[in-house]
């Protein structure tokens, strides 16, 4: 049975509740599909966590961004340049380096859609899917880059699945989110409560000013945090 993480965001305590969560459901795989160190607390200890485990790797958009903060939204860039500082050039540039994609089976798995890493599904049919997948067939394809857990029917059949965000959800919830995908196909999206209060406290100690934002997102499981 594969676990499918998506969106750790340096959240350690998020991802320990996830694992130990996955692993008492019997979880002997991982499918990480991408932003794994910036914006949290713990961007090293994240990503060696992370190296643990049996597990293929996907590359995400702030994978891109912590090696190269000038690609980013300047209100971004001062928290990036933080966590690479507490990450290490070496292991930023492994992330930034990681693939796109990952077919496995009939199922295939990106960080936002086939077309790009910053532009993905949303819970609610839109005209604009048809680009997004990009002319792809999977049977399902698996994406997060939205931090908003769902799974629907979208163009021609192919089933998408959005596990949601381990580290920084944004439907509401304050739960880590990931999902399960069986053996025999099936999917179950799961949540599981962590300290919050205290992974945003953490940022806010570790990244200072610049952790004011990605702080607030993780107390308010929120986007638009105000």
């Amino acid at each position: 049975m594969i676990a499918l993480l998506y969106d750790v965001h340096g959240n350690l305590p998020a991802l320990e509740a996830v694992l130990e969560d996955a692993e008492g459901a019997g979880a002997d795989r991982y499918l990480l599909g991408g932003d794994y160190a910036a914006f949290g607390a713990w961007p090293a200890e994240t990503v060696r966590r992370l190296n643990a485990l049996d597990a293929r790797w996907l590359r995400g958009n702030v994978d891109r961004w912590t090696l190269d903060a000038s690609e980013a939204p300047e209100p971004a860039r001062a928290a990036l340049e933080r966590c690479r500082e507490l990450l290490g050039d070496e292991p930023a540039a492994e992330l930034a380096g990681l693939p796109a994609s990952i077919a496995e089976g009939e199922d295939l798995y990106v960080h936002g859609s086939p077309i790009s890493d910053v532009r993905s599904f949303m819970p609610d049919p839109h005209e604009r899917d048809e680009e997004l997948i990009a002319g792809e067939r999977p049977r399902r394809l698996v994406f997060g880059h939205t931090h908003l857990p769902f799974e629907r029917t979208g163009p021609h059949g192919v089933e998408l699945l959005n596990p949601g965000s381990v580290g920084m959800p944004f439907d509401g919830d304050h739960r880590a989110a990931y999902a399960l995908l069986r053996d025999d196909g099936t999917v179950e999206r799961r949540r599981v409560a962590y300290d919050h209060a205290a992974s945003a406290a953490a940022v806010r100690e570790v990244l200072g000013e610049a952790g004011e934002l990605p702080a607030r997102r993780i107390e308010q499981a929120r986007f638009d945090a105000p």
